[in-house]
């Protein structure tokens, strides 16, 4: 079996489960040593026995498929972690090609079908540095060992490619804070040989979401009839493939700033789910709800062809410097 990014190094944070046990996995099936952090470890679960996964078993799941999997406690909301984390990766490794920000933390947190001014207030401040602020810190402090990769890819992991409402303020503002993350990195980036990306999955069939329908992989399908969009789901593996796929993509760069999705990527460079099937949520949606617009079209465009982008080609002037 080919193994593309042989001899590569990943960190993917937040490998506990979900998106990214799959992308860490699916980086192994390509032969990369992947770094896989989290707060859960055996004994010691971050997210209490109701989710019993932990970041040594990602770890495993890696090696079990031909790369090298290596577990490291970390809170991505803590500096020092952070800090011990990428000195570690450099000590060890002595590289850093791949970073895969996928840190969540927020399932308890979202207060499903309340509006916003019903919510609680200190689950907003948890989430945003749960979820935005430690990929600020995490891309902060390994992005000085990516930029010495001769080709290196950062990915922010979201879900969904639109700008239509994801049925709660928070999470909406989160996922959608993460796309513009990728794109922001992107244009600082312009110039070297690090890539900055979004990646989402579609409808993705996680242990948490399995288990919530009270089914499990073996036969996912039995919950169609209950949910019916979920025909289209795809397993937290097809993600992964479409992550593996972009860092072995020699012109990824050509990708830079954009949102990307499991779907649109398969249909490019040709993989499938680990089941074998190839599933669209994208197709899917639009032909029963219709299209959206992808989150960055407009923005992307914006910037490379408006006044901004015309009067300042090398980016805004520091308003503080003196004249």
């Amino acid at each position: 079996m080919a193994r593309p990014l042989e001899g590569r190094v990943a960190l993917v944070a937040g490998a506990t489960r979900g998106a990214g046990r799959g992308i860490a996995a699916m980086l192994g099936e390509a032969g990369a040593t992947v770094w896989c952090t989290g707060r859960s470890v055996r004994g010691a679960l971050a997210s209490g026995p109701d989710r019993p996964e932990t970041i040594e078993e990602t770890a495993e799941m890696v090696t079990a498929r031909g790369g090298r999997g290596i577990a490291v406690r970390t809170d991505h909301t803590v500096e020092a972690d952070v800090v011990a984390l990428i000195d570690r990766i450099r000590r060890a490794s002595g590289r850093l090609d791949i970073l895969v920000d996928d840190v969540w933390g927020g399932d308890a947190l979202i207060e499903w079908g309340r509006p916003f001014w019903e919510t609680t207030p200190e689950n907003a401040r948890i989430l945003l540095e749960r979820a935005v602020f430690s990929h600020l810190l995490t891309s902060r402090h390994a992005l000085p060992l990516l930029l010495e990769a001769e080709r290196g890819l950062l990915v922010e992991i979201t879900d969904g490619d639109s700008f239509g409402y994801r049925g709660n303020v928070l999470y909406d503002l989160v996922k959608m804070a993460v796309i513009r993350l990728a794109f922001d990195l992107s244009r600082e980036l312009r110039g070297t040989r690090v890539t900055a990306l979004a990646v989402t999955p579609g409808f993705l069939r996680s242990e948490a979401m399995l288990d919530h329908f009270g089914v499990e992989e073996s036969n996912w399908r039995d919950a169609i009839e209950k949910v019916p969009d979920y025909v289209a789901s795809e397993t937290p593996f097809f993600v992964g493939r479409a992550v593996a796929a972009l860092a072995a993509d020699p012109d990824v760069g050509a990708k830079a700033g954009r949102v990307w999705s499991s779907w649109v990527l398969s249909r490019e460079y040709g993989f499938t789910d680990i089941d074998g099937a190839r599933p669209d949520w994208g197709a899917y949606f639009e032909q029963k709800y219709g299209a959206s617009p992808v989150a960055d079209e407009a923005a992307y465009a914006s910037w490379l062809n408006g006044p901004m982008e015309l009067a300042f080609p090398d980016g805004m002037p520091d308003l503080n410097a003196p004249p």
